[in-house]
Order: C-alpha cells, then sequence, then structure tokens
C-alpha cells in the first residue's frame, strides 16, 4: 500500500513497521463478512472484563423485530446525592459498516467515558445488513433510545442529560436516530456526538473518489456496506433519509452536535458537509478536521499524539455537553410551509 503524502508523520512512522495486509480493507464478499463476524467474536470471548469501576449488565428491551439487547455501563460508586435527577446517559452505537460489531467491542471505550464523565452509558447490539436491511438497524436504535429515556431513573439516569452517538457506521445511524426522534416527537436528545460517520450512500463527494484506497476502510468496502443495507436502492432516488443522513433536506430542530472526522478517509467531505448544514440549519455544531488521520487510526493507534487529541476533544465534548445537558431547540418550518 502506497501511503499519503499528507499522512501524520507519527501515524506513517507507525504503519511502515505494520504489515501492509492489515491495512488493507478486505474484499468484502457475504463468505468474508461470516468469517471475519466469528474472527470477531472470537476476539471479544478472550476480552478481560471492564474494571471494578464500571458494573455492566445485559438486558432485552421489546424492539420492531423482537428483543433488542442493550448493554449497560454503570459507576460501580453510588450515585452522587447533589445530583438528584440522576447521571448523565450516553447511548452509543458501535460501528463496523453496517455489516459487523458487537456492543462489547466498545465495552474498553465506554468504561474510560463512564469512569471520567461520572455518567451511565448504553450500548445498542441492532441487527446487521446484509440479513437484516434497512430500516432494521436504525429502528433497533430507536427502539433502544426510547427505552433508555422511559427507564432513565431506573438506570439512574437523567432523561434531561442524554446524548446519542456512535462511530464510523455507528455515528451515521447515531445521526439517523436522531433524525427519527425529532421526527417522532421525542425520546428528547441533549446532544449527538458523531465520530468519522458513515452517512452518504451516493460516493460523488471528491473524498469518496480520490481517497477510495484508503487504509482500513475503503470505496469497495464502503460500497459493500451500503449495498448490504439498500440492496439495488444503494446511491438511487428512493433513499431515506434515515438510512443515509446526508439525503436529510431539513436538519433544523435537532440537538446540539459534535462531528468529527479525518483528512485521509472517504467519509471526510459528506461529514464536513453534513455539519456545516447542521450550523446553518441553527444546529450548535463543532466540528473537528484531523490533519494527516484515517478511519480508525485511534482504534489502531491510540496511543500516538494525534490518537490521543482525538480521544481528549471527544471526551471534553461529551463533559459539556452533559454539564448543560442543553435540549434540542425548536424546529423551524422548512421553506414554503
Amino acid at each position: 500500500m502506497t501511503l499519503h503524502p499528507n499522512l501524520d508523520p507519527e501515524l506513517r512512522e507507525a504503519l511502515e513497521r505494520t504489515p501492509p495486509h492489515t491495512l488493507e480493507a478486505a474484499t468484502l464478499t457475504p463468505e468474508v463478512v461470516a468469517r471475519q463476524r466469528a474472527e470477531l467474536d472470537a476476539l471479544l470471548a478472550l476480552m478481560p472484563p471492564p474494571g471494578p469501576g464500571v458494573v455492566v449488565e445485559d438486558r432485552r428491551v421489546p424492539g420492531p423485530g423482537g428483543d433488542v439487547r442493550l448493554r449497560v455501563h454503570a459507576p460501580a460508586a453510588p450515585p452522587d446525592p447533589s445530583r438528584p435527577a440522576g447521571r448523565p446517559c450516553l447511548y452509543w452505537i458501535h460501528g463496523g459498516g453496517m455489516v459487523f460489531g458487537r456492543p462489547e467491542m466498545d465495552d474498553g471505550l465506554l468504561a474510560g467515558y463512564v469512569e471520567r464523565l461520572g455518567c451511565v452509558a448504553v450500548s445498542v447490539d441492532y441487527r446487521l445488513a446484509p440479513e437484516h436491511p434497512h430500516p432494521a438497524p436504525v429502528e433497533d436504535c430507536y427502539a433502544g433510545l426510547v427505552w433508555t429515556a422511559a427507564n432513565a431513573a431506573g438506570l439512574g439516569a437523567d432523561p434531561s442529560r442524554l446524548a446519542v452517538a456512535g462511530m464510523s457506521a455507528g455515528g451515521g445511524l447515531a445521526a439517523a436516530t436522531a433524525l427519527l426522534a425529532r421526527d417522532r416527537g421525542g425520546p428528547a436528545v441533549a446532544f449527538q456526538l458523531l465520530a468519522c460517520p458513515m452517512l452518504d450512500d451516493r460516493g460523488l463527494t471528491p473524498s469518496s473518489r480520490r481517497l477510495a484506497d484508503a487504509p482500513l476502510w475503503d470505496g469497495a468496502a464502503n460500497a459493500f456496506g451500503w449495498r448490504a443495507l439498500l440492496g439495488d436502492r444503494a446511491g438511487g432516488e428512493d433513499v431515506s433519509p434515515y438510512a443515509a443522513p446526508a439525503r436529510a433536506a431539513d436538519l433544523s430542530g435537532l440537538p446540539p452536535a459534535f462531528v468529527d472526522v479525518t483528512e485521509l478517509e472517504i467519509f471526510r467531505d459528506e461529514a464536513l458537509d453534513y455539519a456545516r448544514r447542521l450550523a446553518e440549519a441553527g444546529v450548535s455544531t463543532e466540528f473537528h478536521l484531523y490533519p494527516g488521520g484515517f478511519h480508525g487510526f485511534d482504534v489502531l493507534l491510540p496511543d500516538t499524539e494525534l490518537g490521543r487529541a482525538v480521544s481528549a476533544t471527544r471526551l471534553a465534548a461529551l463533559r459539556r455537553a452533559f454539564r448543560t445537558g442543553t435540549p434540542a431547540p425548536e424546529r423551524s418550518p422548512a421553506p414554503g410551509q
């Protein structure tokens, strides 16, 4: 693999020591997906449990296709008596290109948020494509959000400080879940954190074309993920914004947002455009573009200077959001209404 000239020097040095095949996105087929899912499950089975400061419990709640599993992470310490309404709540949606992933793969990340922010974190085990195409994944995410908000008190959480967040495909699903919550009249979401989100099935942006051979998640893998979710509709006219949030015509009335993305990934321009449109719609929006980074580098190389900056910036954004608990603004009428 040829490394991009804009690659961060510390990341370049690390990648030059990495076997090239570990950086290249696999040519995805249903058989490859099945094998990689099994490999992920085997790895997750070997992961140690979270430390003593975090209690993890699985819940099964009603969903549109049967029960949805929610993985609840809570501080082991008793709640702060100065906060009788409860702790802030992070509703988390894992990544995996719409075709991979389990909540357990983010146990370490969420344990860190729980310990540093004193929050409750709830991660949803949504159904995966292609076995379960749109709208199954986002409807599972929404059902889990509805249950979390309705049962916040039992979780020791404050429903007025409920954030929806996710990374990669999870970031796209978080954006779509926030759209559904707005359009269905609830639950109230105080904040949305969209980390390197997968938002647009059309593949028309400059970054999606010029960075189609990017490390870890390239253009072919991205096209496979969207086809798995949407079938023959991918890239066409008949695609719901709840599948591809970049398709949403109206972004007003959404909760305050944090969006980040790296310079050298195919999601760069769709994330940048979504953040711009959020701001234009009157949504308070924080945006970060990390120069020299590539998709998922902060997971692969978290102890680099840039990796630490990404983690610290997301943590700071959540801390501010949970401190204020700002509700979403009123939705402004669309032109012509």
